[in-house]
């Protein structure tokens, strides 16, 4: 066993070199926010989608566009708006009066990034359109169905749900994202950066760091990574911690939860985990990996019941609560 795990340790040490090259090229233009960097280079490792909420003005958008530049792929923004059709982001059929027969207009959604911008700005059957093509990984366009680019990954960010004029996501296409990352203010040293950045006026060139073989090498690294049997039992004591509070001594919850976390996020956290240690350049999963990814693949699975929301008790509370509770190996 210990042969393997050496072994494994040898291929993510060699695979996971290009991570702080790719951290470092993105920091060139995006002040701190290592997290919310970290998170998207998970997703794009452990094949997972990330929405992002944050006021405007926290440089979410500009985060996705510096990754998308360090990584040599295609990458298309989609701006999310009341009158958006779902033809405009899949395409549609058009009629050709020359040769008298419909072509294929391929639509944005064809490209291997895909930063779906304030997505809770449009209505539903657009994001439903959206989502299909996450969980399908392919769209029809009349009667004809075509595979997305792979690797094909949807980088959404939403405003809090107190703003007018939104839509937000149904729960069940929230859970199609394996991260829910909340983008909080910089702090005040980081403020004073970015203010100084900005005074020049001159951005920085971004370079392709990475090409798209390096991810799709990553990812099957990734897929090699160790999970001792504990830490497994973990993930799922979590999970069901969400589902069964009181079985874990948190009876107090049972009643603000309508419902916990479905399988999905069993699934997410395993990966998730495995890309964290892969991060920290490591060929095995540690309890700490799932502690750290723990609250972004869990928020958005908690649904809380109508007593939460009356004592003013959010999923992030709830989760913290679980966090804190269950036994750590």
């Amino acid at each position: 066993m210990h042969h393997d795990i050496e072994a494994v340790q040898a291929t993510i040490h060699k695979e996971s070199a290009f991570v702080e090259r790719l951290l470092g090229e993105v920091g060139r233009v995006i002040v701190g926010q290592r997290a919310m960097v970290e998170r998207l280079v998970i997703g794009l490792l452990a094949d997972g989608h990330v929405l992002m909420e944050g006021v405007p003005g926290l440089a979410k958008t500009l985060t996705v566009k510096t990754l998308a530049r360090a990584v040599d792929t295609t990458f298309r923004r989609i701006q999310f708006t009341p009158d958006l059709l779902p033809a405009d982001l899949i395409g549609t059929l058009v009629y050709d009066p020359q040769h008298a027969e419909f072509r294929t207009k391929k639509g944005p959604i064809f490209s291997n990034l895909i930063l779906a911008d304030e997505i809770n700005r449009s209505p539903a059957k657009v994001q439903s359109a959206l989502l299909e093509a996450m969980a399908e990984r392919t769209v029809t366009i009349g009667d004809q169905t075509y595979p997305l680019d792979q690797p094909f990954l949807v980088l959404a960010t939403q405003n809090p749900i107190e703003q007018e004029g939104t839509y937000p996501l149904p729960e069940a296409q929230v859970d199609r994202f394996m991260f829910k990352v909340v983008v909080g203010y910089p702090g005040k040293d980081e403020e004073i950066e970015v203010m100084r950045r900005m005074a020049t006026g001159s951005e920085a060139k971004i370079e392709p760091v990475v090409h798209p073989d390096d991810i799709r090498r990553a990812r099957s690294a990734v897929e090699m990574i160790y999970m001792d049997p504990q830490v497994e039992r973990y993930i799922v004591d979590l999970v069901f911690a969400t589902r069964e509070p009181a079985s874990c001594g948190l009876k107090d919850l049972s009643q603000l939860i309508a419902f916990g976390a479905s399988p999905r996020a069993t699934i997410n956290l395993a990966r998730a985990a495995r890309a964290h240690a892969f991060l920290r350049r490591r060929g095995y999963v540690t309890p700490e990996d799932v502690r750290s990814i723990g609250l972004d693949v869990l928020r958005h699975r908690v649904l809380l019941t109508y007593e939460a929301e009356a004592e003013e008790v959010s999923g992030d509370d709830v989760v913290n609560r679980v966090l804190g509770k269950v036994e750590v190996p």
